[in-house]
């Protein structure tokens, strides 16, 4: 890869971007990137930047902050928002020699699972133009499958990244909470939100997230007497292929049920919505973005209908006399979540579980019934209640002939033991597909 010059790469995303427009990917393209990729050509001769992403396009999503870039979170409250600082992930990949080259479409203010509620429209998916590419990293997963970039930023407050990929058939991690800095990323909900990255190859995964995580990758040892894996009780046929690859990996494998998943989407989407409608207070129109004659114009205008449906639920289950029944409850519910999880991992290594039920709906089917989108984020929503790092790997179809995920969670900072499982079930899948 490195016989081709960033300056050449960057040329060819950028046309590719222009060629796939109609998948909506993209919301603007970077200023001055040329010139950028020829800087990075040169300190590449010079010696002073090495690795295999050096000079490597990237795409980033439209909630992550790059100086002087339109950063607008796919909402009309924002769309003339130029951002005066860049996001630490990107200062990070840049002095690594990744050159961002373009913001992606995304579910506004990251509150879908479609990326149909961005201002810009919906995504398509690059597998069937009809159905989502997922939400609300939509773009950054389009972008990558459709070859524009091979990895892409995106952001996971409840499944964001690792449910495109999963409907794009690609990879998807999502590190542990804190593991990556959130300084730059417009917030939705605090205490959930994390950066994470998609990509088409395990390897480019797990090198990016050592240039952007705070600290560095410890060593496993348990690979060396064998994993133990948990799995998610119900889905047993959809394990088998995960499973029979990854065997030299594995000491013991058992299925298991938990008892608080039930509780885990009611839970999260209370504390979202809190957290959320406290967030989005700031936008005023005052201070930055959309202006205009009052408050409750710019909110009006500027909002979507996704988004004020969060913010009032947000407000509702905040307020006086049911803050203690609901965002109280749902606190608890939390830790009892964690508990549970907690527990599991004293006796297993990683959990597997699906990362959706199904494969990437109708554009369209989502919209009509917002409960059934919330409901998409079952599978996905645990990783964040708890802070552990998850990845999701294509593995399986659905009925439809579109890519099935399946996750692989762990212990809070193991990222390591979870990208060498997904590295090892992508290089025997790839042998046995010869």
């Amino acid at each position: 890869m490195n016989s081709i010059s960033s300056e050449d790469r960057v040329i060819r995303a950028i046309a590719d971007i222009d060629r796939y427009s109609d998948y909506n990917a993209v919301t603007s393209v970077f200023s001055d990137v040329e010139e950028r990729a020829r800087e990075v050509d040169c300190r590449i001769k010079a010696g002073i930047i090495k690795g295999r992403l050096a000079g490597m396009p990237i795409v980033i999503k439209d909630n992550i902050c790059v100086k002087g870039e339109i950063t607008s979170a796919g909402s009309a409250i924002l769309k003339n928002f130029v951002s005066p600082y860049n996001a630490t992930v990107i200062d990070r990949i840049i002095e690594a020699g990744l050159i961002p080259v373009a913001h992606t479409n995304m579910d506004e203010f990251a509150m879908g699972s479609t990326s149909e509620t961005s201002c810009y429209g919906p995504v398509h998916n690059p597998l069937d133009f009809n159905r989502s590419a997922g939400g609300s990293s939509g773009g950054s997963a389009a972008c990558v499958k459709l070859g524009i970039t091979p990895l892409a930023l995106g952001s996971d407050t409840g499944g964001s990244v690792r449910l495109p990929a999963s409907y794009c058939g690609l990879y998807g991690l999502k590190p542990t909470y804190g593991s990556v800095s959130r300084y730059g990323l417009i917030a939705y909900c605090s205490s959930m939100d994390q950066i994470g990255i998609i990509g088409s190859d395990v390897r480019d995964i797990s090198e990016l997230f050592e240039i952007i995580a705070e600290q560095k990758k410890q060593e496993v040892y348990s690979i060396s007497g064998g994993v133990r894996v948990a799995a998610l009780a119900g889905f047993d046929k959809r394990y088998d292929e995960f499973l029979s690859l990854i065997a030299p990996m594995v000491a013991s494998t058992e299925t298991v049920e938990l008892q608080t998943l039930k509780y885990a989407v009611p839970s999260y989407y209370v504390i979202a919505t809190a957290e959320a409608s406290s967030n989005l207070a700031r936008y005023d129109g005052i201070r930055y973005g959309l202006k205009g004659n009052s408050t409750e114009q710019v909110r009006t205008e500027g909002f979507g209908t996704e988004v004020k449906r969060r913010i009032m639920l947000g407000n509702f289950v905040l307020s006086h006399g049911y803050y203690d029944r609901y965002y109280q409850k749902a606190c608890n519910v939390r830790r009892i979540i964690k508990d549970e999880i907690t527990k599991l991992f004293e006796k297993y290594d990683v959990l597997i579980l699906p990362t959706s039920s199904e494969g990437a709906p109708l554009l369209g089917d989502s919209l009509d019934n917002p409960l059934e989108m919330y409901k998409s984020d079952v599978y996905t929503v645990l990783a964040n209640l708890t802070g552990c790092p998850c990845i999701t790997i294509p593995c399986g179809k659905d009925k439809n002939g579109m890519p099935l995920g399946l996750q692989i969670m762990g212990r809070h900072n193991e990222e390591n033991l979870l990208l060498a499982l997904a590295e090892c079930y992508q290089s025997r899948r790839a042998s046995y597909e010869l």
